[in-house]
């Protein structure tokens, strides 16, 4: 028989009360992640590479107006092979996209990718890609949406990219995309982030920091379980979607939960979820007390209608960045990411 002591068995009644009550987050271990690889920042006559990883270009004009961008900052642009192949619903076929990627991977020339458009068919591809030599050298990856597929991929090799405002989402006549631009500039050529958020009753006050993490819902959601679904713990999870049901955003986040996304998590930042669709019955409650529904009894704090995703203000975001987040009732919340 073996013999527990008394302090022994006090310990272990300790552990016990602490998975059935959980730990807040002063409580719970702290997790500190290495920083990941920081990409070089762009230089005036640097190259950007635009590649199409997901959905098909219909209309030409999209990217012309993205390197007349790109040339005005003082860059050069090369296009992918088959960026204006037609695969139907894809922009060419699984092989043609992965091929345009890799060779934007492996061209010494080219110091950040830029992927023309999300929509859906990253994940057809990813696998094809050979990330040895980016590993060694890395480049930016920029995009969103759909591109949350390579943003994981290259999180979990130990690289940061850039969640941002894309060919198919840029109007050069949109003034409200100005600000949007602008911290895409300034993430490219490495000057200092910071953003406040508007005000949002739904904010859950506190103060947190660690890499910042995430992008659309919809896709962290598809990946759980595959190589390329991420660690959270000890880092700030951003999230945005669009064009979903109310009960589909529960849906994904309940099975986030499920999964333990939020068991070491230290924040969430929400950005837009636009375009919500209207089903037949009435879920009830808004999307935002759906995504505190989620998180409720998880202490770290939460900042709602942060202007980044499937707007018109979509912002950068350094992605494995470490950050600081500072979220107060009432008032504006704050990110910055560490220079």
């Amino acid at each position: 028989m073996i013999k527990i002591n008394h302090n022994k068995r006090l310990f272990i009644l300790m552990m016990m009360l602490g998975v059935a009550i959980g730990f807040s987050q002063n409580q719970r271990p702290k997790y500190i992640n290495s920083p990941l690889m920081q990409p070089t920042y762009l230089q005036k006559g640097d190259t950007v590479m635009i590649v199409a990883t997901a959905g098909i270009l219909k209309e030409k004009s999209i990217v012309d107006d993205a390197v007349v961008l790109l040339e005005d900052w003082g860059l050069h642009v090369k296009l992918g092979k088959h960026l204006y192949a037609d695969g139907h619903h894809f922009a060419g076929s699984d092989a043609q996209r992965a091929e345009d990627f890799q060779a934007a991977l492996d061209d010494d020339s080219v110091k950040a990718i830029w992927c023309a458009r999300g929509g859906y068919g990253t994940v057809r591809m990813v696998d094809a890609l050979d990330f040895s030599k980016f590993t060694k050298n890395p480049k930016w990856i920029v995009g969103f949406s759909d591109v949350t597929v390579l943003h994981n991929e290259v999180h979990n090799i130990g690289r940061e990219s850039m969640h941002a405002i894309m060919p198919s989402t840029y109007r050069p006549d949109d003034k409200k995309q100005k600000k949007a631009l602008k911290s895409l500039k300034k993430a490219l050529f490495g000057k200092g982030l910071e953003y406040k958020t508007s005000k949002s009753d739904f904010n859950k006050p506190g103060n947190a920091s660690g890499q910042l993490i995430g992008g659309n819902l919809s896709i962290l959601y598809s990946l759980l379980g595959s190589k390329s679904s991420m660690k959270t713990d000890g880092k700030i999870l951003f999230i945005e979607d669009v064009g979903e049901y109310v009960y589909h955003i529960d849906r994904m986040m309940q099975n986030l939960k499920r999964n333990g996304y939020f068991e070491n998590c230290y924040g969430l930042v929400v950005g837009g979820i636009s375009d919500i669709r209207e089903n037949d019955t009435d879920f009830g409650k808004p999307v935002e007390q759906v995504i505190l529904d989620a998180v409720e009894g998880y202490d770290f704090p939460v900042a709602f209608d942060f202007p980044a995703g499937h707007i018109r203000d979509n912002r950068t975001l350094i992605l494995g960045r470490e950050v600081s987040l500072e979220v107060k009732t009432g008032k504006k919340a704050v990110l910055k990411f560490k220079e």
